[in-house]
């Protein structure tokens, strides 16, 4: 994966979440993941969390097993620093997902925005591979990536950018798209690039 380690924790240790461009105070896929997960018990892993206050709402509405997976282990602290007396309430696991190996299964995944950081066919397949592994039987997964007329690149990476039949069929081996929208972010909503949000669940024959 192009991030390294090192590229994010630089970014997360010099920049407050509340400044960088994808920020987000209401995460536009908070609806979709609440609308896949209606049980307060649902197990969700956020993979690429970094400092995304898509916790925060989660915890809010009461969800109780909640995991974030992200390369940098600085977001993780910026994180635990703006849950303060909640922190502890969450797992957290510092990984690529492209190498990580789960030792457990979730009922839902959540990726805003890891997937189109992958530029490589190889990063790509081993992030499904990661996905096939992590995913419950019949688990859903809310994937949200920039949509064609977005940038071509984000903090200072190359992205590769998808409309719904792309988004799709990268998934169709892993997942079968329940519906996708796309999300073109009003005034004050925080990041202004448009996104393809989409939910699938994990097909049958996987």
């Amino acid at each position: 994966m192009s991030d390294s380690a090192a590229h994010w924790d630089d970014l997360w240790a010099t920049r407050d979440e509340r400044t960088v461009g994808w920020y987000e105070p209401v995460p536009a896929t908070l609806a979709a993941v609440v609308a896949a997960a209606p049980g307060l018990s649902t197990s969700i892993i956020d993979v690429g969390a970094g400092a995304s206050t898509l916790v925060d709402h989660l915890l809010q509405r009461g969800y109780r097993d909640l995991t974030l997976l992200d390369v940098s282990g600085e977001a993780r602290r910026a994180t635990r620093r703006r849950l303060g007396s909640r922190a502890d309430q969450v797992e957290y696991v510092t990984a690529d997902v492209t190498s990580f190996v789960p030792t457990r299964q979730w009922e839902l995944w959540h990726d805003r925005a890891v997937l189109h950081f992958l530029v490589e066919p190889a990063e790509r397949a081993a992030y499904c591979a990661t996905l096939r592994r992590s995913l419950e039987p019949d688990g859903r997964a809310v994937i949200a990536t920039f949509s064609p007329d977005a940038p071509d690149r984000c903090a200072g990476l190359p992205v590769v950018r998808y409309d719904e039949p792309a988004l799709t069929a990268e998934l169709a081996d892993e997942l079968e798209c329940l519906g996708c929208r796309p999300h073109a972010p009003g005034r004050g909503e925080g990041d202004s690039r448009p996104y393809m949000i989409c939910t699938f669940v994990r097909r049958s024959d996987t």
